[in-house]
C-alpha cells in the first residue's frame, strides 16, 4: 500500500502577513518591555541573550558561535561585543598563532550583571503567564517547529542546481 501524501495547507497572501505581523509585533513588544524593565542595569535584551548564549554554551564561544546561538548576522554580534567589552562585561581573547579566532568571556563584571538582572525578571514572566499552562506548551511546541523551519530556510544553499 502506497502511503497518501497531503498536500500542505494552502495559506492565503493575508493569512501570512497577519502571522507573520503578530509573530513580529510580539517580538517587538516583548523585546522592548524587558529592554525598559533592563534599563537599571545598564544592559540590553541582546546583550542579555548573548550572556545566556555564553553560559549556556559552557565555553568560551567564538564570535560565531555566539552570532548562530541568538539568530543575529556575525557583524551585529561583533558590534554587541565591542560594546559590551567597553563596558566591562565580557572580555574577546585573540587566539595565539596570528589566527583571526577570537573567544568570547564573561567577566565578573558580568557575571554580576546577568546575575542581578535574573533575579529581576518580572515583565516576560508576567506577559508569558497570561497564557495557561496547556497554551504555553502548544506554544513552545509550535514556536520550535518555526524555528526549526526558519533555520533550514536559513541553510546557505549551493548556487547552481
Amino acid at each position: 500500500m502506497v502511503a497518501k501524501v497531503e498536500a500542505p495547507d494552502t495559506l492565503s497572501p493575508g493569512e501570512e502577513y497577519e502571522l507573520w505581523s503578530l509573530l513580529g509585533q510580539v517580538n517587538d513588544g516583548m523585546l522592548r518591555a524587558r529592554d525598559n524593565e533592563l534599563r537599571q542595569f545598564g544592559i540590553s535584551a541582546v546583550q542579555v541573550a548573548i550572556l545566556h548564549a555564553i553560559k549556556t554554551l559552557g565555553h568560551p564561544p567564538t564570535q560565531s558561535e555566539i552570532a548562530r546561538w541568538v539568530v543575529r548576522k556575525p557583524h551585529t554580534v561583533a558590534a554587541a561585543l565591542e560594546r559590551m567589552e567597553r563596558q566591562g562585561l565580557i572580555t574577546q581573547v585573540r587566539s595565539a598563532g596570528g589566527r583571526r579566532e577570537v573567544k568570547v568571556e564573561v567577566t565578573q563584571k558580568g557575571e554580576e550583571a546577568y546575575r542581578r538582572q535574573h533575579r529581576q525578571r518580572r515583565v516576560i514572566p508576567a506577559i508569558l503567564s497570561s497564557l495557561t499552562p496547556r497554551e504555553r506548551d502548544l506554544l513552545r511546541a509550535t514556536l520550535k517547529k518555526l524555528r526549526d523551519s526558519t533555520l533550514t530556510e536559513l541553510v546557505p544553499r549551493p548556487p547552481f542546481p
